[in-house]
């Protein structure tokens, strides 16, 4: 294993592969050379053009009522994205139900689940039960269905779809986007040619945009990413936000608070999306990011994995090996050995820098007759 700092190499879940996540990320942003790139590139443009005329037929049946669309007697509130990869829509779905709670609602999150691998892993819905403890967490490819169940069992008053944005079939009272400020739009391209699940001018079904690590960007960019958005759709609403660390969580159940981890030589792992906007949130910590490894999102742990971690932090000294909570719901119940390294997750929360005010009120309104007057 590499142990670079800020880079190592991409791991799927079988080990290295001919094209992994990070590889492709630089093919379709135009980072590999133009020889290397050119002609699988090309290849995959053509590709894009089946995809996306299924996209744009599906959208078009539901829009013109061709697709059924279910309502369930409850205000479903939909947090989803644009493109591939994290997004950070977790923390938002945490905050919505934080904000819920204190509203005196009965919330439940449904969530279709991913990739369930050994000792059933299957990181989003482990995530959201982690980050919104005492909310159901309903798990349904059938989000109508699954909808249903969480008003029948758990008698929720507001449903929280988590990654709905691309699913139609059960309707929705408000559609919040989350955008990446630093990928905003996949490259500009649909899959596989770019990171776009559908075109960018699907955000006019949506009525707010949360750009989530606008502190990763400059306000020049932030600028050019919103105006990119009202020429879209004027009337949404646009909120900016940071993923604020708050301290980590190590395994044997010690809290670091944050002014403690600055200093720390730490050996960083994640199996996200955007591996590099992890990194950058633990450096800005003040961590020594002296390696670290960026596996496949989605990546399902091993024991091997877990071993070689350690044995990589071993031999450089490293004081903590850091990934998010996502990882950590997966990678914490393996094997490790007994000399192993103290193991945390980095803990964040979304904060507002912007466009809180104007998104509560949209929420309020929303959830009308819901919500009980205060």
């Amino acid at each position: 294993m590499s142990a670079a700092p800020a880079t190592a190499r991409n791991r799927g879940d079988s080990g290295d592969r001919p094209l992994d996540q990070q590889t492709y990320r630089k093919l379709i942003s135009g980072q590999t050379s133009p020889w290397l790139g050119t002609v699988p590139l090309g290849f995959l443009r053509l590709l894009s053009g089946p995809y996306r005329l299924v996209i744009q037929s599906r959208n078009w049946l539901y829009t013109h009522d061709h697709l059924r669309v279910h309502r369930v007697g409850v205000p479903v509130v939909c947090v989803g994205n644009l493109t591939t990869g994290g997004t950070g829509k977790t923390p938002l779905v945490a905050w919505l139900a934080r904000l819920l709670d204190e509203k005196g609602v009965r919330a439940a999150i449904l969530t279709r689940g991913y990739k369930a691998g050994k000792n059933g892993q299957s990181d989003e819905p482990a995530e959201l039960a982690a980050a919104c403890a005492g909310v159901p967490v309903i798990v349904n490819a059938d989000r109508v269905a699954g909808a249903a169940e969480a008003i029948r069992s758990h008698d929720a008053q507001v449903i929280l779809m988590d990654d709905g944005f691309q699913h139609r079939r059960l309707a929705r009272d408000l559609d919040i986007v989350t955008i990446d400020a630093t990928a905003p739009f996949g490259y500009g391209r649909l899959l596989p040619a770019g990171l776009l699940r559908e075109p960018v001018g699907s955000l006019k079904r949506a009525q707010a945009v949360v750009l989530t690590r606008s502190d990763q960007v400059s306000e020049e960019q932030l600028g050019q990413i919103e105006t990119r958005i009202r020429q879209i759709q004027p009337d949404l609403v646009i909120a900016r936000s940071v993923h604020a660390p708050v301290g980590a969580r190590r395994s044997d159940g010690l809290q670091i608070p944050l002014e403690e981890l600055a200093g720390k030589k730490v050996f960083a792992f994640c199996g996200l999306g955007n591996p590099t906007a992890f990194f950058a949130t633990i450096q800005a910590c003040g961590c020594v990011l002296t390696g670290s490894q960026a596996y496949n999102d989605h990546h399902v742990y091993t024991d091997h994995d877990a071993a070689d971690l350690c044995r990589a932090a071993r031999s450089q000294r490293i004081q903590l090996l850091l990934t998010t909570r996502k990882d950590w719901t997966k990678i914490a119940p393996l094997s490790r050995p007994e000399d192993a390294v103290p193991m945390a997750y980095l803990a964040v929360e979304l904060r507002f820098t912007a466009g809180e005010d104007a998104l509560r009120a949209l929420i309020e309104r929303a959830m009308a007759g819901t919500i009980p007057p205060s």
